[in-house]
């Protein structure tokens, strides 16, 4: 057996992301090969592949050979996220057998159904592109296990950094751009978990043309939410959410119970108004009927990377409130009141209701309120 022959099937045979994953200008030898009596599968539940015993199928992929010792490891600290571990595999390479080590999915992964590396790329190469490239900034700090336990948070940042490329209008604003107008010297995480913070010292321009001295920036990144009022137009009443939030806490809220809109995570690979009905549904037990886009917006841009999708979604919501949910997977414990809608923008006027994104979309249905009533 050979340890510098390593059978690579799936998402690593699509080169951009091996070349993320390896790292470095070292040049390799990669072929294709086979491995007979195994086929590629989803693994279940999630958007990577596994290997299956399958009697007299065959699963096409690479051999690597050349590697350093570092390119190796990196390979190993990649799969290693997955809780992939390396076993023996007997492959073909140009008609000839040869000794070389594989990824193998962990016991207990359910297979899916049949995976393409066609069907991946079109999907869901950007995202494993963008995520390998956070991963693989932590080679050599944190263990494959670690890696593991942040992969879920670190391709959600990846989702949102791709959904951030799709830009926002610029018509009032400059057009100056990232690649041209502003220079990075230093980059650095200096805490990751599960959110990040990440710290530059960079040159920016200015609006006479010039750049501005270097300066040092940090900021708090996440990944993309959203957030939905559910309103019942006929009733004229608005659910809303109550649960114990950190962030009043640290700054030293005596009540961090915050009343909120429904508000989620935005999922690699899901689409924001899938989010919007799949978290009404987690945290209040409710179908939504039609959803209104309220807007996209930065919460705080000064130092955090959230962008939060706000939207109102139509739902019967008479004789509902007092509920208790959430996913006790997540530990949440979320209370939902419903009001009517005066209650609400009493709330906005009083300060009670103190989440920006609640307000936000409080005032969005007062302007809205009239039209959606009238086609209830």
């Amino acid at each position: 057996m050979s340890d510098a022959t390593l059978f690579l099937f799936g998402t690593l045979c699509h080169a951009p992301l091996r070349d993320v994953v390896m790292g470095g200008e070292t040049k390799v030898e990669v072929k294709t090969a086979k491995l007979r009596d195994h086929a590629v599968h989803w693994a279940g539940g999630a958007d990577h592949p596994m290997l299956v015993a399958a009697p007299g199928e065959v699963a096409t992929g690479v051999v690597v050979t050349g590697m350093t010792r570092e390119q190796r490891a990196r390979f190993d600290f990649f799969e290693g996220g997955f809780d992939y571990d390396l076993v023996p595999a007997l492959v073909d390479v140009d008609g000839a057998e040869v000794m070389a080590l594989r990824y193998d999915a962990p016991a207990g992964v359910r297979p899916g159904g049949r995976w393409r590396l066609v069907d991946w790329a079109e999907t869901y190469a950007p995202l494993w592109v963008a995520a390998a490239e956070e991963a693989m900034s932590y080679f050599g700090q944190i263990g494959p296990e670690v890696l593991a336990a942040r992969m879920g948070m670190i391709r959600l940042r990846a989702a949102a950094r791709l959904r951030a490329e799709e830009g926002l209008p610029a018509t009032l604003r400059s057009d100056m751009e990232v690649a041209s107008d502003v220079e990075i010297e230093t980059f650095d995480r200096p805490y990751s978990h599960y959110f990040v913070t990440a710290e530059a010292d960079l040159r920016f321009r200015r609006f006479d043309g010039t750049m501005s001295a270097t300066v040092n920036r940090a900021g708090f990144v996440m990944g993309d939410a959203v957030t939905v009022l559910p309103y019942d137009p006929v009733h004229d009443l608005v659910l809303l959410v109550e649960q114990f939030r950190m962030g009043p806490m640290l700054r030293g809220d005596a009540r961090p119970w915050m009343l909120e809109p429904i508000a989620g995570r935005v999922d690699p690979g899901e689409a924001p108004d899938t989010t919007a009905r799949r978290e009404t549904l987690e945290e209040a037990r409710l179908t939504l009927g039609k959803l209104h886009f309220v807007n996209g917006h930065y919460p705080s841009p000064g130092a955090v990377t959230e962008f939060v999708y706000s939207y109102v979604g139509e739902a019967r919501l008479q004789g509902r409130g007092g509920d208790v949910a959430g996913l006790v997977t997540e530990d949440e414990n979320i209370r939902s009141h419903v009001i009517p809608f005066d209650q609400l923008m009493e709330l906005v006027r009083s300060g009670e209701a103190a989440a920006g994104p609640l307000v936000i979309s409080a005032f969005w249905l007062a302007l809205n309120r009239a039209r959606l009533r009238g086609s209830a």
